[in-house]
């Protein structure tokens, strides 16, 4: 997410906060529950450069934001009874869901610890790559690239772009160029380009993958916990909307096969790789259901209503977004108020 993009969307939680209107459209905007979506969880090290940050929340905001939960009345579910709460008639307290993605090894170093204290249930999903120690994390091999470089060029399709990057501004002009730019390009780009520059810098992508991933044994003994989930984040991470049909197929269903027979444990759930409009649609959500999965999670991000029980392979999340760490940014997403907003703006938009 772009820095103007996060200053507005910081802009806007605060706006909901001094209103208050978090508390007085609360009844009408929350719906039934929230799958939240975290990706790592470790001790923050400052550095000037973290185009990332917002993928990153400490172990204290982690116990802060289970403890906000609990405090305002939420039962904390597995990913196993989500369906059963959405179609369930009878009146119940709101849900939350835990969900953690990529499968990082911080998840079971730093995560796990603050969940099993505070005895609630959550969900891995799991990269097959990732857990045999390959594959690609190419959005912080080009965080770490541009780190490095003072100058950056590279060629997408007919086009020479060069960047400046000796200052922090420079990078990060850099950064989210790039990154909107390759997401919305064919992947082979995407990867052809991310390799030439971590090559140019000298990173191992398999180093670093096994360096932040857990391995299948690790995971092993995570799945022994009975509170613990493990779902499937696809065979390799693609960016599914590019690819054929068949490709799409086969992450999808491959993937649960392969997690299940490494695990010895059902795999019913799936998280789409990015799970943007752009990158999962209306395609993947059919192939999930056809592949077995009793619900599939995107990244749009919303909370979940009644209707949401004939849309189980096509779910919203909500991003505990790193930048923004705090109790009234908490209070205003799990209101469900700024997603109310964006729908009534959108209604506007279209008469």
């Amino acid at each position: 997410m772009s820095s103007w993009r996060h200053r507005l969307f910081a802009t806007g939680l605060s706006a909901i906060s001094a209103t208050r209107a978090d508390q007085w459209l609360r009844p009408l905007a929350m719906g039934s529950g929230v799958i939240l979506m975290f990706h790592h969880v470790r001790p923050w090290h400052d550095r000037p450069f973290a185009p990332n940050r917002f993928l990153e929340i400490t172990p204290e905001f982690l116990d802060a934001t289970v403890t906000f939960l609990k405090r305002e009345g939420f039962d904390i579910i597995p990913m196993d009874d989500v369906p059963d709460r959405l179609r369930s008639t009878r009146s119940h307290k709101p849900f939350a869901v835990l969900t953690f993605d990529d499968g990082y090894r911080d998840n079971l170093a730093y995560a796990w610890p603050v969940l099993k204290r505070l005895q609630v249930p959550w969900t891995l999903f799991v990269v097959n790559d990732f857990a045999n120690g390959r594959g690609r994390l190419w959005w912080l091999e080009l965080e770490m690239a541009i780190r490095q470089l003072d100058r950056v060029e590279v060629t997408l399709g007919n086009e020479r772009l060069i960047f400046v990057t000796k200052t922090t501004a420079q990078k990060y002009v850099a950064f989210d160029t790039l990154h909107r730019r390759l997401k919305a390009g064919p992947e082979e780009q995407l990867r052809a380009m991310i390799a030439e520059l971590s090559e140019r810098v000298g990173i191992d992508p398999e180093r670093l993958v096994q360096n932040l991933c857990a391995n299948w044994d690790e995971l092993a003994g995570l799945a022994n916990d009975p509170d613990v989930t493990i779902g499937s984040h696809t065979l390799t991470h693609p960016i599914m909307a590019r690819h054929e049909s068949s490709v799409a197929a086969s992450e999808i269903l491959e993937s649960k096969a392969a997690i299940a027979k490494r695990l010895g444990r059902p795999v019913r759930h799936i998280a789409y790789p990015h799970g943007d409009p752009g990158s999962a649609g209306s395609r993947e959500f059919s192939l999930a259901r056809q592949s077995g999965y009793e619900t599939a999670v995107t990244t749009r991000p919303g909370h979940l209503f009644a209707r949401h029980s004939d849309l189980l392979t096509a779910l919203p999340r909500l991003s505990i977004n790193g930048l923004h760490q705090n109790e009234a940014a908490l209070r205003a997403l799990l209101s469900g108020v700024p997603f109310m907003m964006l729908r009534m703006i959108g209604r506007g938009a279209g008469a």
